[in-house]
């Protein structure tokens, strides 16, 4: 007994943890477009995705900004050491002679490696500061000699005639990163469009409800007349079995769209990625708020934050490095090199640090191409191609845009007027429907009149809430085309902080 007791003990607790946490688990949220799009933006892998992508070229972008800066580095070869034999020339008998090479040797490099920068502009050059010391060991036939050395010098380097490499990288990081940045925006802006129809449609759904209840109820007063006329004139019963059917109508109505309701709000909950035992609701505000657009700057709106466009100047910009590259492989240049220092060599480690000698260098290396059947200039012409698509591709999109801003504010103005006009024409076709109800209480007019104006006020209130929709779809689909919030006054980048990213 006391065993079924402490059972029925733990059972009874489990059930309590279980059932507190599904209560705390379950929140009641109210959804707005812009509530919707801030949980999509928190709870989407692709957004999470494109935040790494741009942490990644940042800092991309800050290595290629540290390559402008000074590089200290050691090269160690302890020990080198060679014992093969090897074919060397003997200028005493003209002729190579096989040698048996027998040396150790333990040598250390340490360099200070600077490129060139002037008033902030990478040269492609580069300056180091550089020491070397090593020993040098040699065996021959049980005799053995040691050598030391060491050597201070300066050396400068510079290509003349090519492509500049430090420029170019650094820029192509900064582009990198800037697309990066441009990819996040996009895909904001698509997920904006994406759960903007889709609230929509919940929103929708949500009027028809408001809709159909007071059907319903327009229609319930009616059956309730209708049956007390029935009573007192048994010749009006088929009055009262049409009511009952109208309300019959009325209620299956309201039913299927409160299940289409659930299953569009189920549906929202997975592209959300929130609990399923969160409660989704939406009040069915209808605000009109007469907005003035000016295509003109609408039209520099979309081209100046449009995230495409600006991409595909980031690819011309890339195809010109691109031209500029092809013309610097296979082409006439000239790298200087020249060394200034202090050295020393001797049998002993001690004199090695005292009268040094002076250790000097120059190198000017040119190469000087002849002929190699037009290869280079072929693959520069393919270049130039590319940035002339680029260019084409700018220009078609925007047209695209100018067209697509310039179509949307007309159905905006469109929507935004038919809206204004119908909004009246709820308010008396409301009115009418309430004094018919009274007229029909009164025997002054037929039921078919009567439900004729009825299934009229919710035909009107039906018509309304699309062209109400339609009115907001063009707002949305103003803001993903210019990227601006016409109704907060406020770029799109701006109202996320987009440009943070």
């Amino acid at each position: 007994m006391i065993k079924l007791k402490f059972r029925m003990f733990v059972l009874f607790f489990l059930l309590l943890f279980f059932a507190n946490g599904i209560l705390a688990a379950k929140n009641i949220i109210r959804l707005t477009l812009d509530s919707a799009v801030d949980i999509a933006m928190k709870n989407s892998y692709r957004i999470k995705r494109l935040e790494m992508n741009i942490q990644r070229t940042r800092h991309w972008l800050r290595a290629n900004q540290a390559g402008l800066k000074s590089r200290v580095y050691m090269n160690l070869r302890s020990p080198d050491i060679y014992r093969i034999s090897d074919y060397k020339w003997d200028s005493n008998i003209g002729r190579d002679v096989i040698v048996r090479q027998n040396t150790r040797r333990w040598q250390a490099d340490l360099t200070v490696r600077q490129p060139v920068v002037l008033f902030g502009y990478p040269t492609n050059g580069y300056i180091s500061l550089n020491y070397k010391v090593y020993r040098y060991l040699q065996k021959d036939d049980g005799h053995s000699a040691v050598n030391y050395y060491n050597r201070f010098y300066l050396r400068f380097e510079q290509p003349f005639f090519l492509p500049n490499r430090l420029k170019n990288d650094l820029e192509e990081a900064q582009l990198r990163l800037e697309g990066s940045t441009l990819d996040f925006i996009g895909d904001v802006v698509e997920i904006i469009d994406d759960i903007g129809s889709d609230y929509y449609v919940i929103f929708k759904l949500t009027h028809q409800d408001k809709i159909n209840q007071n059907h319903l109820q327009n229609l319930m007063t009616i059956d309730g007349i209708a049956r007390k006329k029935s009573v007192l004139d048994t010749t009006k019963s088929i009055v009262a079995i049409q009511t009952e059917l109208a309300v019959a109508n009325a209620r299956e109505n309201l039913l299927a769209n409160r299940s289409k309701l659930r299953r569009e709000l189920a549906d929202m909950k997975q592209r959300l990625r929130i609990n399923l035992e969160d409660s989704l609701f939406v009040i069915p505000e209808i605000i009109i708020k007469p907005i003035r657009v000016d295509s003109k700057q609408a039209i520099q709106f979309g081209q100046k934050y449009s995230p495409y466009l600006r991409r595909l100047h980031l690819d011309r910009r890339r195809a010109e490095i691109d031209v500029e590259n092809q013309k610097g492989r296979n082409s006439f240049h000239v790298n200087l090199e020249m060394t200034y220092g202090l050295e020393k060599q001797n049998d002993r480690f001690a004199d090695i640090w005292e009268q040094y000698d002076n250790s000097n260098s120059v190198s000017l290396n040119a190469y000087v191409p002849i002929w190699d059947w037009g290869q280079r200039k072929e693959r520069i012409q393919a270049e130039l191609i590319n940035i002339k698509r680029n260019e084409l591709s700018i220009e078609e999109t925007k047209e695209y845009l100018k067209k697509s801003i310039t179509n949307t504010i007309t159905n905006l103005n469109e929507y935004l007027t038919r809206s204004l006009n119908m909004k009246q024409g709820i308010e008396t076709a409301q009115k009418i429907t309430r004094l018919s109800i009274e007229e029909y209480r009164k025997r002054k007019i037929s039921l078919q009149d009567l439900l004729q104006i009825v299934n009229s006020q919710k035909d009107t209130e039906q018509k309304f809430i699309d062209v109400y929709v339609g009115y907001k779809k063009s707002l949305l689909d103003l803001l993903t085309h210019s990227y601006y919030d016409y109704e907060k006054n406020i770029s799109l980048v701006k109202e996320l902080n987009l440009e943070k990213k």
